[in-house]
């Protein structure tokens, strides 16, 4: 891990070296991401299938690309007990945290009278990427598709990537099944946003794509920004904590090593403190740690191209220091967590105090655990359920109401210079007094007649 100190003589161009784009940049990725995502739609499924074997060494027939029903069955069958009951518990939380967020239509009167406001619909399908690889990430299927039921999508369609035999781990497909997938198949990277942005012969095109993913996954989701609604740029795994000399270097250090172990080399972890303390007990601890992990060959790696402990003058500039980087995650370990926290204004997510470690929101906390990632926490919030409805403004307006926004309407078109524009509602207000003018007629005919009879 690199150390960067304020009293080192190039503490700023260290800094600047901090906060350079991401791998979500990266331009030879996009270059490869632009001809895969090419290939898709020019060939469909015959690319998917190449691509398959070429990156995941699964050799697979068109008609093996969906996930079978006797699949399900089967990874239903496997699934332990402890495994159902955190596949549960963690749901239950899901649920109940996305219900609060959903937006309900509502209606209002303006100025005028009309009745104005919104209306929210769930997308009628959507895509959802869940990452494989050396990691089946078993809580992102619930913390996307869950989201999606809540919010009441009637199509949830899911790309996931298969192993060398073809075959996507049990775990991941219980927790997919259960979650409330209507659709799996069995392609991942580039391609799988590829696919479910353009559709091919065997996946039909979404409305929306959802979902993390490695460098490429987010450089296809910008890519096809357009082709299709995209949720946010959430890329490999992040975490910055803030500490001073109160907090614990060992809850520190495996903070840091959890969110390095995801696997891609592009994980990116920060400690910044003003404690020089607590920075070198940090390191030592990491030390100690680290050969004790299973994935420790991960990790390394991930530390050595992004891993950095920080030793800022003060805890005001540790906060600006975060707050420039907006990361995924942001653990607060200080003295009065909660005040520093709320000086954080772009993190995708903050966990506040010493037992609030980032594998809760990972897990179980409730929040969905799809977040910014490269600094995006700066324009972008992290997936929620809304995300889900689509929404449609709504407006009414009677005569009343009309008749008292022409002369707005007369004023702005003229400005503008579109004279059909105050047309099209004045147009209104002469059929209103012609059938106004046949009405006062008949009602001067009518009683001759009766009195004629």
């Amino acid at each position: 891990m690199r150390i960067v100190r304020h009293t080192d003589a190039d503490f700023d161009a260290q800094l600047r070296r901090l906060t350079a784009p991401s791998s979500l940049f990266d331009p030879i990725i996009e270059q490869r991401t632009r001809a895969i995502i090419d290939a898709v739609q020019a060939r469909g499924d015959r690319a998917l299938l190449e691509f398959t074997e070429r990156f995941d060494g699964a050799l697979l027939l068109p008609d093996q690309l969906a996930v079978t029903t006797a699949e399900l069955m089967n990874a239903s069958l496997k699934a332990d007990e402890a495994l159902r009951q955190a596949v549960q518990s963690a749901r239950k939380n899901i649920e109940s945290f996305s219900r609060r967020s959903l937006r309900k239509n509502w209606s209002a009167r303006n100025a005028q009278g009309a009745a104005v406001g919104e209306k929210f619909d769930p997308f009628q399908r959507v895509g959802i990427y869940i990452p494989g690889g050396t990691a089946p990430l078993a809580s992102t299927a619930l913390m996307t598709i869950t989201l999606a039921k809540v919010a009441g999508c009637p199509e949830i369609v899911v790309c996931t990537p298969a192993a060398k035999t073809g075959t996507i781990n049990p775990a991941l497909l219980f927790a997919l099944n259960s979650a409330g997938a209507t659709e799996i198949y069995r392609v991942g990277g580039a391609q799988a946003i590829a696919a479910m942005a353009h559709g091919t012969g065997t996946i039909r095109r979404v409305q929306k794509v959802f979902g993390p993913g490695n460098a490429y996954v987010v450089a296809a989701k910008r890519l096809l920004f357009g082709y299709v609604a995209i949720d946010l740029l959430p890329g490999p795994s992040e975490i910055l904590v803030l500490a001073d000399e109160t907090a614990e270097a060992p809850f520190v250090a495996a903070d840091l090593l959890a969110q390095a172990e995801h696997g891609s080399g592009h994980e990116r972890v920060w400690l910044i403190t003003p404690s020089s303390k607590l920075l070198a007990s940090v390191r030592t601890e990491i030390s100690r740690q680290l050969p004790k992990l299973p994935r420790k060959e991960f990790v390394r790696r991930a530390l050595e191209n992004s891993g950095w402990l920080i030793q800022v003058k003060s805890l005001d500039d540790a906060v600006g220091l975060a707050n420039q980087l907006a990361p995924e995650h942001c653990e607060v370990m200080t003295r009065n967590a909660p005040a520093v926290a709320d000086k954080i204004k772009t993190a995708g997510a903050i966990f506040i105090g010493p037992h609030s470690p980032t594998v809760l929101g990972d897990y179980v906390a409730g929040p969905s655990h799809v977040l910014p990632t490269g600094g995006a926490g700066a324009s972008f919030a992290g997936l929620t359920v809304d995300q889900f409805q689509r929404r449609t403004s709504v407006v009414q307006y009677d005569r009343r109401s009309l008749t008292k926004a022409l002369s707005a309407v007369q004023k702005f078109a003229e400005v503008e210079g579109l004279a059909a524009h105050a047309r099209s509602a004045l147009i209104r207000m002469e059929g209103a007094k012609r059938k106004s003018g046949i009405r006062n007629q008949m009602s001067v005919i009518r009683p001759s007649r009766a009195k004629g009879r």
